[in-house]
């Protein structure tokens, strides 16, 4: 999960965490080239890539945000 200067958080799914995180930094997403710069706040690791694919799709959903959210609260509480 990666949060911009303006506290919006991004999640998504990658084989090589520090490739895609200097990725967004270095403005080469599509997605989030407008968006930076990115600071890594969490991360998860699966051996399975299915796996690793349900897990996005769950941290993505309504009840996977909440999650994410009230396990970082009081770490994203301090950061603005």
């Amino acid at each position: 999960m990666l949060k911009n200067k303006n506290n919006r958080l991004y999640t998504g799914f990658t084989y090589d965490l520090r490739k895609r995180f200097k990725e967004h930094n270095d403005k080469k997403s599509e997605y989030t080239k407008h968006r930076g710069p990115y600071e890594l706040i969490y991360y998860e690791a699966c051996l399975n890539e299915n796996d690793a694919r349900q897990r996005e799709k769950y941290l993505k959903s309504g009840t996977g945000k909440r999650y994410l959210k009230d396990r970082l609260k009081r770490f994203l509480s301090h950061t603005g």
